[in-house]
């Protein structure tokens, strides 16, 4: 999972004219995020970007943060091919934050150590706007022996109680924190941890 196993994967696929992802959002980050408003929003983890592309497409402003040249290189000349537009940010999401606050941050199988995760749900929570929303999902801990695919290092695989944790460290307010079954293309069930959560407005100064 580090910066060199993603850019030679996506490097190859570029030379195969080939990609990893389909230019299909994921589906469970389209079902949150298409009943919200389009604003401005960070795909954080974006790789090729088909979140990103798709939230483009709907009207939001995106920016697309990862730390792989070669995947953002795919997600570019995706955008270019269907039209929209998107800022290919190239940059290490556990450390990256937004240089203004945005409506949305999504991430989607950024999966990373706990400590990690934490460190990106956090860098999120600073990323939003008051009233903007974190919608997660990853690989979840369970998958390794009741589901299918996935990483299978049980220390890159979350919880829901995890994330919860994580988001409620990061001054979030949880909206939900919950297992997600997902079918995969060729039937299997894949088991999720999925995060929806928004930054609360500040408290009203304190009147002397």
């Amino acid at each position: 999972m580090t910066n060199e196993f993603w850019e030679a994967r996506y490097t190859e696929a570029a030379r195969t004219g080939s990609t990893i992802w389909s230019l299909d959002p994921n589906l469970w980050i389209a079902d949150v995020t298409g009943q919200l408003t389009p604003g401005t929003a960070v795909d954080l983890g974006a790789g090729e970007g088909r979140n990103a592309l798709w939230l483009a497409s709907l009207g939001w402003s995106v920016a697309a943060v990862d730390f792989s040249p070669a995947g953002l290189a795919i997600g570019r000349s995706r955008a270019e091919s269907i039209g929209v537009e998107v800022e290919w940010v190239e940059a290490d999401a556990t450390a990256w934050v937004s240089p203004r606050p945005v409506d949305l941050v999504v991430m989607a199988y950024l999966q990373l150590s706990r400590e990690a995760l934490a460190r990106v749900i956090r860098n999120a929570a600073d990323s939003l706007r008051s009233g903007g929303t974190l919608a997660l999902i990853g690989h979840d801990r369970s998958n390794l022996t009741a589901g299918f695919g996935g990483p299978q290092d049980a220390t890159l695989l979350s919880t829901p109680d995890e994330l919860r944790t994580a988001a409620d460290a990061a001054g979030l307010t949880v909206v939900s924190a919950t297992l997600y079954d997902r079918v995969t293309a060729d039937g299997h069930v894949a088991i999720d941890s999925t995060l929806i959560a928004t930054k609360p407005a500040p408290p009203p100064p304190r009147v002397a």
